[in-house]
């Protein structure tokens, strides 16, 4: 089975999201993990469903699938990034956040997408973790309902520094909410340290909602072009190759949108190298 890859167009900010489609498919991409944005399929502008249909119809002329990304900073409060979240002390803050992820499901649907990514949150100052974990389930139980209604996975990221940070944490939760996935990144796993990349691939095989790679280095989290960092890539690939992942695994360059014309087509060339014959 041939490894299928997406750039994820948090890496192509400065781009309008038409222009990023088309150098992601004429580099050789699969499809697009598209972080909807304010630029970028703002989802809470007016006719965003119609805006949302002429994007997939962009996504098939140009033979792209897609993941959808939740990770916008701004998108839901100008003054504070990321914000609000699913462990936010505001009951109304949660429930706008809420109400983004099922808007990014609707999205999925239309795109037909692998999944919707998203996670928890940073606990603010004040905020203990018992709370944050209530809302969290909380949180979840409504997305997921909304998942299972639209027909999308709901994959969930273990994000350093946030609530719940690694593969173990979202495992605990998964016990208590089967129906949700794993948004595996990997570059995560050298950072929190709590499994190697490709053994989290194997361990969560049968959980993988979808999956993110690029470069990092050990303990620290920068995302970086490939051959930057610690990151055993070919492990990863061969990882994934070995247990069939059909779905797309996409390239998260976050810092790299200055350079997105370069760092597209470079990041493809650098897995085709390394990907499993």
């Amino acid at each position: 089975m041939t490894l299928r890859y997406a750039y994820n167009t948090n890496g192509a900010a400065n781009h309008r999201l038409d222009d990023a489609l088309r150098l992601i498919a004429d580099s050789g991409y699969a499809g697009a993990a598209i972080t909807l944005d304010h630029h970028h399929c703002d989802p809470f502008a007016d006719g965003w469903r119609i805006e949302a249909e002429r994007i997939g119809m962009l996504l098939e002329d140009l033979k792209l699938d897609a993941i959808v990304e939740t990770g916008a900073r701004f998108l839901l409060d100008p003054r504070a990034k990321h914000e609000p979240t699913l462990i936010s002390p505001d009951a109304e803050g949660r429930a706008r956040r809420v109400d983004f992820l099922a808007r990014a499901l609707d999205i999925a649907a239309i795109w037909q997408a692998d999944a919707v990514s998203f996670w928890a949150g940073v606990p603010l100052p004040g905020v203990g973790r018992e709370d944050a974990t209530a809302w969290l389930h909380e949180g979840l139980e409504r997305v997921l309902d909304h998942a299972e209604r639209v027909g999308i996975d709901a994959a969930f990221e273990p994000e350093p520094g946030m609530l719940i940070e690694t593969c173990g944490e979202w495992e605990a939760l998964h016990q208590r909410h089967p129906r949700l996935k794993l948004a595996l990144d990997t570059g995560h796993c050298i950072v929190s340290r709590d499994i190697d990349p490709a053994a989290a691939v194997r361990r969560y095989a049968a959980h993988l909602g979808t999956v993110a790679i690029e470069d990092m280095a050990t303990g620290v989290h920068v995302h970086l072009p490939f051959g930057e960092g610690d990151m055993d890539i070919p492990a990863i690939l061969a990882a994934l190759d070995e247990i069939g992942f059909d779905r797309l695994v996409s390239v998260e360059l976050s810092r790299e949108s200055p350079r997105a014309h370069q760092a597209i087509p470079e990041s493809i060339a650098y897995l085709h190298d390394r990907t499993p014959a």
